[in-house]
């Protein structure tokens, strides 16, 4: 299974990575794909953590707008999965990291089964509010950094209430990586989502496709 994780820069995608490796490896065997324009920093940062080995956590290099390698012409990111589990072996799952984008970043479903979206509290408490398809219609949207919500004066309650006004019944959840366990809500869907997927060989979450309608895409 493949799960995309989108989000804007500095939101925390790679910690988040990093803390689900940890609560899984012990259980799941995991890849890494990591997205970067020009240079390969959130491999790197990975590898650093020692969540895995080294060898399971691989680098794109994009070289243009994060939308085209995840949305638009998804063939390298493809073919670093397929690479990744020849030289590992099989994998039960293989996380793809967008490189940081605004709102509007999703993954095309040819390269994500499923999706989380994640932003932070340090971006502004108006931020579900303002939408767009990660917020609105990816499969887990994380809110995160809630720990520094009293410094940058935003409002997790209503960040997590316009959230669940743009959602509906799609899932919330505002965590903090810097507490012990602070991932572990998220680990659990993706549990939750691995074992669905390990019944059908596929997820259907009864959602629209995120790129079911026409993008502009604008620069």
């Amino acid at each position: 299974m493949r799960i995309g994780v989108g989000g804007p820069v500095g939101s925390g995608k790679s910690s988040l990575v990093a803390a689900l490796c940890r609560e899984l490896a012990a259980t799941t065997r995991i890849g890494v794909v990591t997205n970067d324009i020009y240079t390969t920093e959130d491999a790197q940062f990975l590898r650093a953590t020692g969540v895995l080995d080294a060898q399971r956590i691989v680098a794109v290099q994009t070289g243009c707008c994060p939308h085209t390698a995840i949305r638009d012409d998804i063939s390298t990111n493809l073919e670093a999965v397929a690479d990744l589990e020849l030289a590992t072996g099989p994998l039960d799952l293989v996380f793809v990291e967008s490189g940081g984008d605004n709102l509007t970043a999703v993954f095309s479903p040819a390269l994500a089964d499923a999706q989380i979206f994640v932003i932070d509290v340090a971006g502004g408490d108006d931020i579900p509010r303002k939408g767009g398809p990660g917020i609105a219609r990816a499969d887990l949207l994380v809110i995160n950094k809630t720990d520094l919500a009293p410094y940058v004066r935003s409002d997790v309650a209503l960040m997590v209430t316009d959230a669940r006004a743009r959602r509906g019944e799609l899932p919330v959840e505002a965590v903090s990586l810097m507490s012990a366990g602070g991932a572990a809500p998220v680990a659990r869907w993706v549990l939750e989502r691995l074992t669905a997927f390990r019944v059908d060989g596929r997820l259907d979450s009864g959602v629209a496709p995120l790129d079911e309608e026409p993008h502009h895409h604008v620069h």
